[in-house]
């Protein structure tokens, strides 16, 4: 687990053994509410037209707006009748072990602290909005919530396999910098992607990065970079495709790619379904999204 920071006020939260808190919702001041409304309007307005249908949708259905920082609880109401899914407080980044039993169970983690002011645009750990915003929609796809459960109990599995490694990677270019392939294109679907202006409009429409078809194997052999723009991304036909592919036992996965070299995260493969060869123009000039790091 990943220590939470002085500026998230939930560090000393009293945690119950799933690692859960209480919101205390109506402890946030003013100025917090109003960072969640500034942010939510100005990524609605980024995610338009380049966000997948069914977060777009979502967010109606769960009636998410700029009105202040969501009461979990009530969300979780909402969610519920939807798909089962409910969204439970944490202080911050929980144990793995911890984290794969609240999502076998239909439980999503969210951070319950908001980023301060200084850091608006980039943070280094997530917080409600990226949770919220970013996570939060697609649990109420019928399809993606299967896919979520799936994951979580597959997870369970991988850490009796010695094979995490290669399961972090999936969620890592899926869940959090997923693209889908629409009738009219490419769109988001990716939590890190959807709650961060700069990667919304890089994923799309920068020449830097690859752009490939969605492949498990191919996906659990490649690195990633947690503290810039990814260098890949990974495109799937949709979220049946996506659930099929992981609705199965990974012990012959694991099989296949153990022992196998890694891809870089800049690496195309031999075979590769490539969708855009990236120039990695940013990169080569150094990338580090103009001087911010973390997670937006």
């Amino acid at each position: 687990m990943t220590a939470t920071t002085l500026k998230n006020r939930y560090h000393a939260a009293l945690r119950a053994a799933d690692f859960t808190i209480d919101q205390a919702w109506e402890t946030y001041p003013a100025d917090e509410h109003d960072r969640w409304d500034r942010l939510f309007r100005r990524q609605k307005q980024v995610t338009s037209g380049r966000a997948c249908s069914a977060a777009l949708q979502a967010m109606e259905a769960l009636e998410l707006s700029p009105s202040g920082i969501p009461h979990m609880g009530r969300l979780s109401d909402k969610l519920e009748k939807i798909t089962g899914w409910r969204v439970v407080p944490v202080a911050g980044l929980v144990p793995d072990e911890i984290f794969f039993d609240h999502l076998a169970n239909r439980r999503f983690p969210a951070g319950a602290f908001i980023r301060p002011e200084a850091e608006f645009d980039y943070l280094q750990e997530p917080d409600i909005f990226h949770d919220i915003f970013g996570h939060v929609p697609l649990l109420a796809n019928p399809v993606f919530a299967d896919f979520m459960e799936a994951y979580g109990k597959g997870g369970q599995r991988a850490m009796q396999l010695d094979q995490l490694h290669n399961l972090a990677r999936l969620y890592w270019y899926t869940v959090e910098f997923g693209l889908i392939r629409e009738e009219d294109g490419l769109h988001i679907y990716g939590a890190g992607i959807l709650s961060s202006p700069q990667e919304t409009v890089f994923a799309l429409e920068d020449d830097s990065p690859n752009r490939i078809a969605f492949d498990v194997r191919r996906l659990m052999r490649t690195k990633y970079i947690i503290d810039d723009f990814q260098q890949t991304y990974f495109v799937v036909d949709s979220f049946e495709a996506l659930l099929d592919a992981c609705y199965q036992d990974f012990g012959s996965v694991y099989a296949d790619v153990k022992g196998l070299a890694d891809y870089e995260a800049h690496e195309l493969a031999p075979g590769d379904p490539v969708l855009h060869r990236g120039t990695h123009a940013y990169f080569d000039a150094g990338g580090r999204r103009n001087g911010l790091a973390g997670v937006s």
